[in-house]
């Protein structure tokens, strides 16, 4: 029989009250944390559910507003945007991506007009464009550096033309962020960030995403390997984050999130860099399907994900989640 001395550490007195609880947490998930992303598809009057994505839609340029509002009614600090082109208006070279009418530019300035106090993020890649599916140009069967880079130029000045805060390259290319940073400025946008897609590793995560905006059909058999990093490799991506910042990226990301805390963990004690975890769809659609089978409480799952995001040490998540995630918070939840 054991006596009250023993032991004389006892870890579960702070476990015992939520107040204690609440009092001692070392990391926390708030409404701040987040960039949600939408989708915006051509046509009139659309919302569409994306069938890889439950609770996810496509919204028309007329009406990507309303999620915009949504977003910013429950305090959500920015918004990403990513198109869905058509395939009539996809080529080889992307050439929909410097339409200065482009869905893209029209969802920008229908958010900026709906819901100007919150912050619009951009891509800076080609594969939604591209009739290949591939975030560059390509020639003889390569994803060339340089020459997609003159394009990502081009297209990130027209983005921020249209009131883009965020320019984010995701296309993986040496050089681009210098570039872009250097084509912004000379364009009198000095003001807007650059959120660098600094390790993005060649994941199977993606797929959902891909079947979002259109790309996963024309992309075919075909990988990013060449461009893309390798998952087995973490002393890399120290190395494009350096590179990054040297190159005058204001904030960070690694994609995937949750099969790469350990790359967010050294990021951030590397670099001491606002630092961005990118909360990807493979991971959403797989808690979402889980979830809806009964295999485990989504929304726990959920919230237990976000917070091992800022355990690892991120600042910021970008994630399908955050309205979900929003809500929950407003309304007390603990877990």
């Amino acid at each position: 029989m054991t006596t009250g001395a023993y032991p004389q550490i006892r870890m579960r007195r702070n476990r015992r009250d939520h107040w204690n609880r609440r009092l001692v947490r070392e990391n926390i998930v708030t409404v701040d944390d987040f960039i949600w992303p939408i989708f915006v598809a051509e046509g009139e009057g659309k919302k569409e559910e994306i069938d890889a994505m439950p609770g996810q839609f496509r919204w028309s340029p007329d009406r990507i507003a309303e999620a915009a509002r949504e977003a910013a009614d429950l305090g959500i600090p920015a918004v990403a945007i990513f198109p869905e082109i058509e395939k009539a208006k996809k080529d080889p070279d992307g050439s929909e991506a410097l339409n200065p009418h482009n869905i893209v530019v029209q969802a920008i300035k229908a958010v900026k007009a709906e819901a100007p106090d919150i912050g619009i993020v951009c891509d800076a890649a080609l594969d939604p464009f591209t009739s290949h599916g591939q975030d560059g140009l390509v020639r003889e069967g390569y994803v060339v550096n340089d020459e997609t880079i003159d394009v990502l130029c081009a297209q990130s000045v027209l983005q921020a033309d249209a009131g883009c805060d965020v320019i984010s390259p995701s296309d993986m290319m040496d050089g681009r962020v210098g570039a872009i940073r250097k084509a912004l400025d000379e364009a009198g946008h000095d003001h807007v960030r650059i959120l660098s897609y600094a390790a993005k590793y060649a994941s199977a995560y993606y797929m959902p995403f891909r079947d979002a905006i259109g790309s996963s059909t024309f992309l075919g058999q075909g990988d990013k390997k060449t461009y893309q990093m390798d998952p087995a490799n973490t002393d890399e991506a120290l190395r494009e984050v350096a590179l990054d910042i040297q190159e005058g990226a204001d904030m960070v990301m690694v994609k995937p999130g949750l099969p790469y805390l350990d790359v967010i963990r050294r990021v951030k004690d590397t670099f001491q860099m606002p630092t961005v975890a990118y909360n990807v769809s493979g991971e959403y659609s797989m808690l979402k399907a889980a979830g809806e089978r009964g295999w485990l409480d989504y929304d726990r799952a959920m919230m237990e994900a976000l917070i091992s995001f800022k355990r690892a040490g991120a600042d910021a998540i970008l994630t399908y989640s955050a309205l979900e995630a929003a809500r929950l918070i407003q309304s007390g939840y603990e877990g």
